[in-house]
């Protein structure tokens, strides 16, 4: 069994069973891991979330971003209610094993406020500034 520290050595195109790997991953107490989303296309930050090993593979399985709400202790497929879906295009995990990143095809906005992503708060000096619109339609 390899643990993380030891594929920082391993040659491009080493590949490691990924039950070996998953069995690895520094899951929270809750044990949940943050899960960063983005898009295939533009390489935009879409939202950050939270999976455990089983969300990880069923996003996995079905193809499209599952997540596990904290606030509902409870499984959401992204997109499930409002249609707009994120499909797993690759799924890379950084290398302390400490983060997920899903490169996905978002259809219609990522952020539940109908913003394109979840990150349209910017911080301006002392102030914070509402950078983007939701969208209407």
């Amino acid at each position: 069994m390899h643990n993380l520290k030891d594929l920082e050595s391993k040659a491009s195109g080493t590949r490691i069973p990924l039950n070996q790997v998953l069995d690895q991953l520094p899951y929270n107490e809750q044990g949940l891991i943050p899960a960063v989303a983005q898009d295939a296309d533009s390489k935009e930050v879409l939202m950050l979330a939270w999976m455990n090993r089983e969300a990880i593979e069923a996003t996995l399985k079905n193809g499209y971003a599952t997540y596990y709400s904290r606030s509902r202790q409870a499984f959401w497929r992204k997109g499930e209610t409002s249609g707009h879906l994120q499909k797993l295009v690759a799924m890379h995990i950084d290398c302390d094993g400490d983060a997920i990143l899903l490169t996905v095809e978002q259809s219609g906005p990522a952020c539940h406020t109908n913003r394109p992503n979840c990150f349209y708060l910017k911080v301006d000096g002392e102030q914070v500034e509402i950078i983007s619109e939701p969208e209407t339609g």
